[in-house]
C-alpha cells in the first residue's frame, strides 16, 4: 500500500502512460549522452581575480575549443581576442568600441565564431539543457542558430537572416555578451572547491559572491573556512584569527568594505595601547594594495599585535576550558618569564624577539583587560550582525561539507587523520573511540551544531570552542599538523620552534595501499576511483608533483594565492574531468594585462568514454526510470487510473 501511495504521488507529475512512457525514454536519453565537466579547484585564498578568470576561461579550456575549431583559418592573436572577448565580453567591446574596431562586419563575423563555439562546448548536453541556460530574451535566436541545417539551402538563407537582423537592430554588442555568458556556463558542468576560500587574498567576499551564483558547486571545507565559520558562531578565538590573518595580509578591504567590519574601536584602542610600540614584528604583508579602506602601515602593525595578543589570551582560555584537547603546550603566554624576557618552549628557553606587553599581568597573562573585553564584544558583535557574512556563512552550509564522494572520487580539503603505523588517528567521543570516516561524521555534525544551535543550549558553547580546535588541533583532519607555531613566528627567533609536524597521513598518502584503504574506508572502490585533496602546496619547482600514489592521489593546492607562489614555482592547478580524461590546468601567476592560459595535459585516459549512465547521477537516474516503469504498469493493470485533464 506504501508503493502504491507513492506511485500516486508520482502520478501528480505523470498523469497518464503516455507522460511516463515519455519521460522513460527522455532519462534513457539522458543517460546515454557523456557526462559533463567537473572542475575541481582548490585553497582560492581570496585571489577573485585569478579565480573568476580561470572560471570564465574554463581553465584554458574555452582557448582549447577555439584552436580546435578556428585554428586552421585564424591567427593566434585573432584567437586571442575571441578568447578575451568571451571571458570579459563587456570590458572588451567597450575597447574595440573606442578603437573603432566593433564594426558591422566584425560583428556578423564573431557572432558566427561564437555561435560554433557555443555548438563545440553544448554538444554533451540535451537541447533542453542548454535551452534552460540561454537568457530567456534570446533564447529562441540562440537554439535556431545552435541547430541550423547546413545541407539545407533555405535554412543558411535563415541563419544569414537571423544574424542581419540582429545588427540591424543594433542588439549586436547585447546577443553577443549573451552567447559569450552562455559558452561560459556551459564549459563547467559542475564546479567542487576543495577548500580554504578565505584569508590572505583581497576578496574572498567576492568569490563567495561569483560561487553563489554559479549553476551547480560544492564544497569541502579547508580550515581557514573553518574559521570563518567560526568567527560567524561568536567564537572569540576564531574572530581574532580572522582578523589577525587579513590585518597580517593587508586586507582591510574584505572585513570593512566587504562585511562591514567594524575596525575603528581597534585601531583606536592599539593606537592608544601600542602607541610608542613600533610592533616592528607585526609589519603587514602588502601583497595587495586596499582601494576602500587604506591604512598606515605602522597604525596596522599596531592593531596587528593588538589582536594577536587577545588571541593568545582567549585561546588560552579556552584550552583551560578544555583539556581533552592536550594542548596546554600551547599555553606559551603562561611560559613567558615577563622578567628576564624568555619563553620556556619544549623545556629549552629562548630570548625573545618582543617583550612589550602593556596587557599583559604576568601572574595571570591568560586575562584580558576591561579595554580588552569591551573590544572584544564589540567586534564578536560586529561579526554577528554582519547580513552578508552570514548570508556566505549559510551557503558555506548548505552546499558545503567536510568531504564529498562523488562520481568515483573522494574530496577532501586536508587529510584523514592518521597515525605512523598507518592506522587512522582516533578521538573519544560519548566514551568511546572514533576514526576515519566517523570521525569525519562527528565532526561535520559538531560545525552544525556551532552554527545552528540556539544560544541556550547547553551544547553550543562546546561545539563553538570546537571550531577552533579544527583550526589548530593536532587530530583535526582540515589542519593535519602536531601544532600551529603562530606564537613561535612572533616572538622567538630559533626557526626549530617555527618547526609544524605534517599528520603522518601526508606520507603515507603516497602510497596506493594507503590510498585504496582510505577509498575502502568511505565505501569507494579501489578501481578507478581518486582522492582529491588540497590545503598542501605542490612545490613544482623543487620537483614535486601534484599527481601521487599512481594516480590515486591528486593534490592540487599549487599556490593560486600570491602569498605561496614565489615557494611553488606556479599559480595552482584546476584538476578536470570529462567524459575521455582526467587533465591537470597549470596555472600562470595571474596578471590583468596579460595572457594566462593554463597549460593543460592529460594525466589520465579513461578506458572507455564516461557516460551519464556511469555517475552517481545515471544511478538516480536509473531509480526514476525504475519508479516511472512501476507507475507504467499500474496505469496497465488499471490500479492507478490515468488523468484526462
Amino acid at each position: 500500500m506504501r508503493d502504491l501511495a507513492y506511485l500516486q504521488l508520482l502520478a501528480r507529475e505523470y498523469p497518464s502512460l503516455k507522460a511516463a512512457s515519455s519521460e522513460i525514454i527522455n532519462l534513457m536519453a539522458i543517460s546515454g549522452l557523456p557526462k559533463g565537466t567537473e572542475y575541481f579547484f582548490s585553497d582560492l585564498h581570496g585571489e577573485y581575480e585569478a579565480f573568476i578568470y580561470l572560471l570564465r576561461s574554463a581553465s584554458g579550456i574555452i582557448r582549447e575549443k577555439i584552436k580546435a575549431t578556428f585554428g586552421y583559418i585564424t591567427s593566434e592573436e585573432e584567437q586571442i581576442e575571441l578568447a578575451n572577448l568571451i571571458y570579459y565580453p563587456d570590458r572588451n567591446l567597450a575597447r574595440l568600441r573606442q578603437e573603432e574596431r566593433a564594426t558591422e562586419d566584425w560583428q556578423r563575423i564573431t557572432i558566427n565564431r561564437l555561435v560554433q563555439i557555443c555548438k563545440e562546448v553544448s554538444s554533451k548536453y540535451t537541447r533542453s539543457k542548454v535551452r534552460k541556460k540561454m537568457p530567456k530574451e534570446f533564447a529562441y535566436i540562440i537554439d535556431e542558430l545552435l541547430h541550423v541545417d547546413y545541407n539545407d539551402e533555405n535554412k543558411r538563407g535563415y541563419y544569414v537572416e537571423i544574424i542581419h537582423s540582429i545588427i540591424d537592430t543594433g542588439i549586436a554588442d547585447t546577443f553577443i555578451v549573451a552567447l559569450c555568458e552562455l559558452i561560459q556556463n556551459l564549459a563547467i558542468d559542475s564546479l567542487h572547491i576543495i577548500g580554504d576560500i578565505f584569508d590572505r587574498g583581497p576578496r574572498a567576499d567576492f568569490i563567495m559572491n561569483e560561487l553563489m551564483r554559479f549553476h551547480d558547486v560544492d564544497i569541502q571545507w579547508g580550515n581557514h573556512d573553518i574559521s570563518w565559520m567560526g568567527a560567524a558562531t561568536g567564537n572569540p578565538a576564531c574572530v581574532c584569527n580572522v582578523l589577525r590573518i587579513a590585518i597580517s595580509y593587508n586586507s582591510f578591504d574584505v572585513l570593512e568594505d566587504g562585511y562591514g567590519i567594524n575596525l575603528r574601536p581597534l585601531s583606536m584602542f592599539a593606537s592608544k595601547v601600542y602607541r610608542d610600540d613600533p610592533c616592528e614584528q607585526f609589519a603587514p604583508r602588502i601583497l595587495d594594495e586596499n582601494i576602500y579602506d587604506a591604512v598606515d602601515p605602522g597604525l596596522a602593525a599596531k592593531m596587528h599585535k593588538a589582536i594577536a595578543v587577545i588571541q593568545f589570551k582567549v585561546e588560552g582560555q579556552i584550552i583551560k576550558r578544555h583539556p581533552e584537547y592536550r594542548m596546554d603546550d600551547r599555553l606559551l603566554l603562561e611560559a613567558v618569564d615577563y622578567n628576564r624576557g624568555v619563553v620556556t618552549i619544549d623545556g629549552k628557553e629562548h630570548a625573545m624577539l618582543d617583550t612589550r606587553f602593556p596587557t599583559i599581568n604576568p601572574s595571570n597573562p591568560l586575562m584580558l583587560t576591561r579595554e580588552e573585553e569591551e573590544l572584544l564584544h564589540t567586534l564578536i558583535t560586529s561579526f554577528m550582525h554582519s547580513g552578508l557574512l552570514h548570508k556566505h556563512i549559510r551557503f558555506l552550509y548548505s552546499n558545503g561539507e567536510l568531504y564529498k564522494c562523488h562520481n568515483g572520487n573522494l574530496l577532501y580539503h586536508g587529510c584523514i587523520p592518521m597515525r605512523e603505523d598507518g592506522s587512522f588517528e582516533t578521538m573519544i567521543v560519548g566514551g568511546g573511540e572514533i576514526s576515519g570516516r566517523d570521525l569525519m561524521e562527528h565532526i561535520s555534525d559538531q560545525i552544525h551544531k556551532a552554527y545552528f544551535l540556539s544560544e541556550d543550549d547547553l551544547e553550543k558553547d562546546s561545539a563553538r570552542d570546537f571550531m577552533w580546535y579544527l583550526w589548530c588541533g593536532a587530530k583535526s583532519p582540515v589542519f593535519g599538523k602536531d601544532r600551529m607555531t603562530t606564537f613561535e613566528h612572533y616572538f622567538v627567533a630559533e626557526k626549530s620552534t617555527h618547526r609544524e609536524r605534517m599528520n603522518p597521513y601526508y606520507q603515507l598518502s603516497q602510497k596506493e595501499e594507503v590510498c585504496d584503504r582510505i577509498l575502502k574506508e568511505f565505501g569507494l572502490p579501489a578501481e578507478g576511483s581518486h582522492i582529491i585533496n588540497g590545503h598542501v602546496p605542490v612545490k613544482i619547482k623543487d620537483g614535486e608533483t601534484p599527481v601521487k600514489a599512481n594516480g590515486k592521489l591528486f593534490v592540487i593546492d599549487g599556490g593560486l594565492s600570491k602569498a605561496y607562489q614565489k615557494h611553488t614555482g606556479i599559480a595552482g592547478y584546476t584538476l578536470i574531468y570529462n567524459s575521455h580524461h582526467l587533465a591537470l590546468a597549470e596555472h600562470k601567476p595571474f596578471h590583468p594585462d596579460s595572457e594566462n592560459t593554463p597549460r593543460v595535459s592529460i594525466v589520465e585516459k579513461m578506458k572507455t568514454r564516461v557516460m551519464v549512465g556511469d555517475t552517481d547521477k545515471g544511478e538516480e537516474l536509473r531509480i526514476q526510470i525504475q519508479d516511472l516503469k512501476e507507475l507504467s504498469a499500474a496505469y496497465r493493470r488499471g490500479d492507478i487510473k490515468e488523468s484526462t485533464d
